[in-house]
């Protein structure tokens, strides 16, 4: 199995960056890969539409060590855990997404990765732009 960190490099300050990404509200904004619609709280879980179908995402609990894992669980019932994180940088923030292959071919890893490189520059247009 292999694993691949994709960053980006955001000019604004990770506490709003961290905050943003924390939104529920702003996943569909940004996380297309995950939310493609309205995003509906279940509990401690989040209920989004996304391309894979209806999944529920569950967020590591807030904290102030820019940690922003969370679980998926697809409609298979099959879950798997994303770590997301965003750090200090002298340019403001990075985000560091660690993207795994577990059983995905090569090739559906390569779009998979592409997906969410594609989100992390609309999060940084987004962000760049805002703040």
């Amino acid at each position: 199995m292999r694993s691949r960190h994709l960053s980006r490099v955001i000019a604004a300050p990770p506490e709003k960056v961290y905050a943003f990404v924390a939104d529920p509200g702003h996943l569909p904004a940004w996380a297309s890969g995950l939310a493609s619609g309205t995003v509906t709280q279940d509990g401690e879980a989040l209920v989004v539409e996304s391309p894979m179908g209806r999944v529920s995402v569950v967020f590591a609990p807030r904290n102030d060590h820019g940690v922003l894992d969370h679980d998926v669980t697809l409609p298979s019932g099959r879950t798997v855990t994303n770590h997301l994180r965003v750090l200090a940088h002298p340019d403001g923030s990075e985000i560091v997404f660690t993207l795994r292959q577990l059983d995905l071919t090569d090739e559906e890893f390569e779009r998979d990765a592409q997906a969410v490189e594609a989100d992390l520059d609309q999060l940084k247009g987004l962000l760049e732009s805002t703040f």
